[in-house]
């Protein structure tokens, strides 16, 4: 595919050449091309720290319509975002609309990408490139712009989440409950949820020594990369696996519970990056609609004997889900908290709680 000097180019590693327009920051990039299905929620997706390292394509054919909101705080946390800044390393889109109406917007995304130094392209043909990344699988990608050149980069050789995860404890203060959060990248809304709960919640780092805090419960959280490079935090879990305070695992988080339960993980072709996949509590046979953003999953076959499937995804079959028969450690692949998606499932929130209690 032909482009003419003026546009900008999404480069992949099996030499396909995509052309586009220049919105955002005009910066060259690299990094793991990936998509989303979701048709609204760019705010939410772009904060999103699982995203960390990834060029994100956005298979919703129209994006910036609604604007995008401001900056205002609750909590200690940005309002309406998942974390402080943008985490995808770029932006694909199809169509990019500049005038956008909401009553909550503030800014434009071009302008909100520009102040986070984000490069983004609209005008791809996002339909062909999601049917290349389907059949051939997640792909390494570069944005050029001027034809600067700059090498391929596989953001999961690095420990992502090291480069995500906050760098001292934070206590939001709610009520005399407490529950641990250990940040392997956490989505604010993850916090949200507990502190409208009436829980105090302590955010520690992800190599944090979070054993000798006292808490009613444990959660760790989702993010970005390869579960198997969080060494520190799977010893950790494993720790207190040892003893009966619950433990709830969301996304990498359930990846990790997996790893410290003596399972194995592994890459998805594609990963699960939606806000509709269907999965099935394999207990009682009930399918659920909910928000994820992973590209790794548990083995399934790998669980112990003290450790069940909990959940599956209906589209693939992959784990969506374990739980030990006995003790209150159970984790998801899926986000109860959603932001975006539906909260379909936000009950298990209150399902933890109760273990807790």
């Amino acid at each position: 595919m032909g482009c003419s000097k003026q546009m900008s180019k999404l480069f992949l590693e099996d030499g396909s050449v995509f052309c586009g327009y220049s919105f955002g920051s005009k910066k060259p990039v690299a990094g793991e091309v990936v998509f989303n299905t979701g048709m609204v929620g760019y705010p939410e997706s772009l904060t999103d720290p699982s995203y960390k390292g990834q060029i994100l394509v956005l298979t919703h054919p129209l994006i910036g319509n609604y604007g995008v909101p401001g900056n205002e705080r609750e909590d200690n946390l940005l309002k309406y975002f998942e974390s402080e800044k943008i985490q995808v390393q770029g932006l694909i889109v199809c169509d990019y609309s500049d005038r956008y109406s909401h009553w909550n917007a503030k800014k434009s995304l071009s302008d909100w990408m520009k102040e986070h130094d984000i490069p983004g392209i609209y005008g791809v043909d996002t339909r062909e490139l999601t049917k290349k990344l389907r059949q051939k699988g997640t792909m390494l990608g570069k944005i050029i712009y001027d034809n600067e050149e700059i090498p391929f980069e596989d953001p999961n050789k690095r420990n992502l989440v090291a480069e995500v995860s906050i760098q001292k404890p934070i206590v939001y203060k709610k009520g005399k409950k407490r529950v641990v959060l250990v940040d392997c990248g956490t989505k604010n809304n993850i916090i949200r949820a507990f502190l409208r709960r009436n829980f105090t919640v302590v955010r520690v780092p992800w190599d944090y020594n979070f054993l000798n805090i006292e808490a009613d419960g444990i959660i760790i959280s989702n993010g970005p990369g390869d579960p198997k490079k969080c060494h520190i935090t799977i010893e950790n879990v494993k720790k207190a696996m040892s003893k009966t305070t619950p433990i709830l695992g969301i996304c990498l988080g359930s990846q990790i519970m997996g790893l410290a339960a003596g399972a194995d993980t592994y890459k998805l072709s594609y990963g699960h990056r939606s806000q509709n996949q269907p999965c099935i509590d394999a207990g009682r046979n009930r399918c659920y609609i909910t928000s994820q953003n992973h590209g790794y999953a548990v083995d399934a076959s790998t669980l112990p004997e003290d450790w069940r499937e909990w959940f599956y995804n209906n589209n693939d079959g992959t784990n969506e889900g374990i739980i030990h028969i006995s003790k209150p450690f159970f984790g998801t692949q899926f986000h109860p908290e959603a932001s975006p998606g539906p909260d379909d499932t936000e009950f298990l929130f209150d399902m933890f709680i109760r273990a807790m209690r």
